[in-house]
């Protein structure tokens, strides 16, 4: 087996300067210095020099790469690792895999089809020197030395190019806890874990500690950097105000002012500098612009009926949706990433753009809306870095362009609308072809579709050199042309860091929020001493319960645990509810009650109810709790119950049956024991608002919501009909046994 970039490349630091590190690229020695031949001069050129902006560089870079080279940097798309083969629906099964001379490079040429169309792949080398791939999305759960030697092995083989450009290796969030869910949440536990977002803001919005996020983001930051990845899709800085979006568990709420305050900090403690990206940060792409929370009645706009972004409350735009990514460019934030779907006027009222004026809602997608890009984003709001498209806009998510071939859905996208990177598909067959369109004459004898002009659907060259030149400009500014390799052994010692670990660990403590309690929590050892507990998890899927309930007996150690609920003192149970699927339509509307078998209405094409019906689960066993919290409470015992928050589930179902009540947000269930046992004294805060029941989210037979779905749950009382209102004037959250509403930043402690 031959030996890996890993063993191989050599990096010398530059006094009071730059970093070069190689394998097989010439270095230079000019003035004491060393740079490195990226450009294959020879020579200390504007491209090599590590001294000059990196602007500067990018821009006399893109003027030496052919066009062929050029269109191969417009996209990123999915790649492989030969250790981890893809599972799940959107693998693709490889018989006999191929694999490079070290084992580490997948070398397998196939067909290959996900939710964002079809492609042809190819061998990794080939897709390097012959394609010149430079972008690609990494979802394997890789060790940190299996990330490292990826990357390095990939960026060797780079460096045999004519032209050196490196691997830009991007991937989702992977310093979170949660289910994996491919386009979501690829990986996870590997890296210092803390909780999913939703729990962070609980967290932080608990403490008053903002330095949790200054915490965490220098961990991302350094444990990336380590491993060799310096892109990442994250975060999102979209703010939740329709409840049935299943996006909602990568948020960090439904609250603008404090996300905005997330972003502030989270951004440059990423990045590693107050605006920009440092030599040692990562680059971020914030999303999903201008915000994807404006879901109507929850649909998602991976698929058709989703596809609407609207905004039926005056101002909605303006004061809960932009304000977020308002902070992440003032940040610096690298890029940003606009969502799939496209606004839609007939649906909502006026809104304005941060200079007052009222914007023209055109129907097409976010990545395809010129308005939004370049008035609103880059004119208005000061955006200088990259547009990177959200995956699959040129082929099945093409909303309001789907009158368009292939060629000119990326012209409108690059040319007009002011994308830089298309993620998805490496879709360089029609880009390839609208750069010929805009030098072959085509459309003197093709006809231009109706509402467009010939010039919006080409690739010219200055658009081109543009895109190109932005998302080059970002690796020259961390250093990645330069010094690409990591060391895979440190990498692994800056992982296995116990602080961060630890630090981690109580932000898993300190997200539990205690919702409902009769006095029966802390359940301390005096109040265990002589007594019984029967410990059960339910999901969904029963075999993640029968291992779930495994793992929450096995924590309860020194506790007498029984079998039978009829003899047990407590009854702790733990549910992990789901609702949907992620790039699938449900029959009807996103299901938010804690229900098993529940009969709902389906909904037409269009998103309204009608009359048909089918069955939605998201809970298997709710009936089977019921019967266990009326044997404990039957002999006087107490039910203490956990439940997980992804989405602003109604809890009633639940806390009807609860003496005690707590919430996480993907939480470890060592931590919510830690809070259950007294070992740990609750502060979280809930970051969202869970909703009373069916008749605030009823949507009526023309598809509107009896409660705006621009609106985020602390606000929406104010657009609730007064016959849904109590008597202190709410509607919308829902209130327990105690009188206590479930609303944002509400928690009890003890």
């Amino acid at each position: 087996m031959a030996e890996k970039a890993s063993r191989r490349f050599h990096r010398v630091q530059n006094q009071d300067g730059a970093a070069v590190s190689t394998v097989s690229r010439a270095l230079l020695n000019q003035d004491g210095l060393t740079f490195k031949d990226i450009d294959g001069s020879g020579t200390v050129s504007t491209v090599n020099d590590w001294r000059r902006p990196a602007a500067e560089r990018a821009a006399a870079y893109v003027k030496q790469l052919s066009v062929h080279e050029k269109i191969a940097q417009l996209f990123v798309a999915d790649w492989r690792m030969a250790k981890y083969p893809a599972t799940g629906p959107m693998a693709v099964k490889v018989e006999n895999p191929v694999y490079d001379e070290t084992g580490i490079l997948d070398e397998t040429e196939c067909d290959t089809e996900t939710i964002f169309g079809k492609q042809h792949i190819l061998g990794t080398t080939q897709m390097l020197k012959d394609a010149f791939y430079r972008h690609v999305i990494l979802r394997a759960n890789a060790t940190p030395t299996d990330l490292a030697d990826w990357i390095n092995q990939v960026n060797a083989v780079c460096e045999e190019c004519d032209h050196y450009i490196p691997m830009s290796a991007t991937s989702n969030s992977r310093n979170e806890n949660g289910e994996i869910v491919f386009g979501m949440n690829d990986a996870f536990g590997v890296l210092a874990t803390w909780p999913g977002t939703l729990g962070i803001a609980a967290a932080v919005k608990g403490t008053g500690r903002i330095d949790i996020i200054d915490k965490f983001a220098d961990t991302v930051r350094r444990e990336w950097n380590a491993c060799g990845m310096r892109k990442g899709y994250m975060y999102m800085a979209d703010t939740v105000t329709d409840p049935r979006w299943q996006r909602t568990y990568g948020t960090f709420g439904e609250d603008p002012k404090l996300i905005c305050e997330i972003m502030r900090h989270l951004i440059p403690g990423i990045q590693g500098k107050p605006k920009g990206v440092a030599k040692d940060g990562v680059a971020v792409t914030t999303k999903h612009f201008p915000g994807g929370g404006a879901r109507e009645n929850g649909f998602d706009p991976h698929y058709a009926a989703g596809q609407w972004n609207v905004y039926a409350t005056e101002g909605s735009l303006e004061n809960y949706h932009l304000p977020p990514f308002q902070v992440a460019v003032d940040c610096g934030t690298s890029s940003i990433m606009p969502y799939y779907s496209k606004p839609a006027a007939a649906k909502s009222a006026p809104q304005k753009d941060p200079a007052g004026n009222v914007i023209d809602l055109e129907p097409y997608g976010f990545a395809y809306n010129k308005y939004f890009i370049d008035t609103i984003l880059r004119k208005q709001m000061g955006f200088t870095g990259y547009i990177n498209s959200d995956s699959g806009i040129t082929r099945n998510m093409a909303w309001g362009v789907e009158m368009l071939d292939g060629a000119e859905r990326v012209g409108f996208a690059v040319n007009h609308a002011g994308v830089d990177i298309i993620s998805g598909i490496f879709d360089v067959e029609a880009a390839q072809e609208a750069y010929d369109r805009a030098h072959n004459g085509y459309y003197e004898t093709h006809p231009v579709p109706e509402g467009f002009t010939a010039d919006q659907l080409v690739l010219t060259d200055e658009a081109l050199d543009r895109a190109v030149s932005r998302t080059l400009t970002e690796m020259f500014e961390i250093g990645m042309v330069d010094d690409p390799y990591r060391d895979p052994e440190e990498a692994e010692a800056m992982v296995a860091r116990q602080a961060d670990w630890d630090e981690a660990a109580k932000v898993h403590r300190e997200s539990v929020v205690l919702l409902k309690n009769d006095g029966t929590l802390p359940l301390t050892a005096d109040k265990l001493a002589g007594k019984k507990v029967y410990a059960e998890a339910f999901h969904k899927d029963t075999r993640l319960s029968e291992q779930s309930t495994a793992k929450l007996r096995g924590l309860l150690e020194g506790v007498t645990l029984t079998e039978d609920p009829a003899e047990a003192d407590y009854a702790l149970l733990f549910l992990t509810p789901q609702s949907g699927a992620y790039f699938n339509a449900t029959p009807g509307y996103l299901e938010l009650d804690l229900c098993e078998g529940k009969t709902v209405h389906n909904v037409d094409e269009d998103g309204r109810p009608v009359a048909e019906t089918h069955e939605e689960t998201t809970v298997t066993g709710m009936g089977r709790i019921a019967e266990i919290a009326a044997a404990v409470h039957a002999h006087g015992g107490k039910v203490i119950s956990n439940l997980n928050v992804t989405l602003a589930w109604q809890p009633g179902n639940l806390e009807s049956l609860s003496d005690a009540l707590t919430a996480g947000f993907d939480t470890y269930p060592e931590a919510t024991l830690d809070v259950m046992l007294g070992r740990f004294a609750p502060v979280g805060k809930l970051p969202l608002t869970m909703p009373r029941g069916d008749e605030v989210l009823a949507v009526n037979a023309e598809g509107v919501c009896i409660s705006p779905n621009d609106v985020p749950g602390f606000d929406k009382d104010q657009y609730m009909p007064d016959s849904l209102k109590d008597e202190n004037g709410k509607a919308y959250a829902y209130r327990d046994a105690a009188g206590n509403y479930y609303e944002y930043g509400f928690g009890l402690q003890y």
